[in-house]
């Protein structure tokens, strides 16, 4: 059994399907990790995924589900029978509900949300408004709330009486509430336990408790978790009535979920996540997208070299040096885009701070290009013992050095302000003006200098 958990799970999952053997599909996934159980679901064919999902108790489906990436989960939940994947979601956390509902198009999310109960529906429908990477989207709505003229014995009593039902919540606190729904106090549940049966909740909670706003955006929870050790915090709408939870590892999650698409973004994958169980005309068309840009753009830059075609034939030499001047101008440049993304990200600068950017990156570029740029043209002289050659492609290395840096640390700023996705679209534009500033910088010193080069 071991050998097979470690490589070819997928077929033992298919084959207990086929059969209907829903205790042993059971078992089994409990042998598996969370990334193996991932990994054996996308192997499997739609039908083969299916067959597990239908066989499976909704409840020990729903945990598979919440192993897999959100996308994943939707293709798989949406092949199924809406009443099926109602039956599924059902059993999941309501912030993960709202996470695939989002996935769902238009109108099978609402054939999958005709088959939910109507208030868990209007529920999942209200989370799934919100963007997923505020307060509102990532939290959750199971919690424990009680009016603050409660009494101690009455909560608890009310705890045991719903024991059955509050055994998937994740409960830490009790929170107290006016009769508007508006949030008064916190209380955790060792004190709650703790008190003498005859006290009201207001005696001993914690009042005016730290909380968020729904809309609060994901760098404003990522610093709230920074700076303070709780596991979770309450969120409240404009009134400040109570309407979710949201917790620490959530955030995490969705913080590392934001760096991930960043660096997909970055090297082209337009759209979202890829995953290679999705349908291949899909997978090509995310791509294709920015590879097509790019390469109109990748013509641009070479129309710099044509321009000079003279020069570049008269001193060959110089076509050893371009590919290295791009690339290390354009390494440098995205450090530049790495630090304001970062930086973006975490709030410590606003699209709007464009000049004070450029004067600290101008700094890095002046010294560090003087350094390659040391390096490069010392490199030619000893490589061909021109002094004039290694003149040209050093200062060219220097200057585009100060250009690639500015360009990075200021194009994320410019694109956040302008509503563009700045990960998505800095890339292409460093990679662009960074060849052609130094296609040109070489070719054009080189031809002032001609002369002296060739000993014409």
């Amino acid at each position: 059994m071991a050998d097979d958990i470690e490589t070819r799970p997928w077929q033992d999952l298919g084959e207990m399907a086929e059969r209907g053997d829903a205790r042993r599909l059971e078992e089994y996934l409990t042998e598996l990790s969370t990334g193996e159980s991932a990994r054996a679901m996308a192997r499997l064919s739609a039908e083969e995924r299916g067959k597990v999902l239908t066989t499976l108790a909704p409840s020990d489906a729903a945990e598979l589900v919440e192993a897999m990436p959100d996308p994943q989960a939707a293709d798989l939940l949406g092949q199924l029978p809406a009443e099926r994947a109602a039956e599924i979601l059902h059993e999941m956390p309501s912030n993960e509900q709202a996470d695939l509902i989002g996935e769902f198009g238009r109108e099978q999310a609402e054939m999958i949300l005709a088959a939910m109960d109507p208030a868990e529906a209007g529920e999942a429908r209200h989370l799934a408004g919100f963007a997923p990477d505020v307060a509102g989207g990532l939290m959750i709505t199971e919690y424990l709330a009680y009016h603050q003229t409660a009494s101690i014995e009455e909560v608890v009593d009310d705890l045991r009486r719903g024991a059955e039902r509050y055994s998937d919540y994740d409960v830490q606190y009790v929170y107290a509430t006016s009769r508007a729904g508006v949030l008064t106090g916190v209380l955790p549940l060792r004190d709650l336990l703790l008190a003498r049966p005859g006290r009201l909740v207001a005696d001993i909670m914690i009042s005016q408790p730290r909380a968020v706003h729904e809309e609060a955006t994901l760098e404003a929870l990522g610093e709230f978790f920074d700076r303070h050790h709780f596991i979770g915090v309450p969120v409240t709408d404009e009134a400040g009535r109570l309407v979710g939870i949201v917790r620490r590892h959530d955030v995490n999650e969705a913080r590392a979920g934001r760096a991930g698409s960043d660096y997909l973004k970055a090297l082209g994958i337009v759209g979202g996540e890829e995953l290679r169980s999705m349908p291949l005309l899909r997978r090509c068309r995310r791509r294709l997208s920015w590879l097509s840009i790019n390469i109109v753009l990748n013509i641009i830059a070479a129309s710099v070299i044509a321009a000079y075609q003279d020069t570049l034939t008269a001193v060959i030499a110089l076509a050893v040096f371009l590919p290295i001047i791009s690339d290390m101008s354009g390494c440098s440049g995205n450090q530049a885009v790495a630090v304001s993304m970062r930086e973006l990200t975490l709030g410590l600068i606003r699209p709007t701070e464009v000049v004070r950017t450029w004067l600290k990156e101008v700094g890095v570029g002046l010294l560090n290009g003087l350094a390659l740029g040391v390096l490069l043209g010392l490199a030619a002289w000893l490589w061909k013992g021109e002094i004039y050659l290694a003149l040209v492609v050093g200062a060219a290395m220097a200057l585009n050095t100060i250009v690639a840096v500015s360009i990075g640390g200021m194009v994320p700023l410019v694109l956040k302000r302008l509503r563009f996705d700045p990960a998505l679209a800095s890339g292409p534009i460093l990679t662009t003006v960074t060849d052609m500033c130094g296609f040109f910088l070489v070719l054009s010193l080189a031809t002032l200098v001609l002369a002296r080069i060739t000993g014409g």
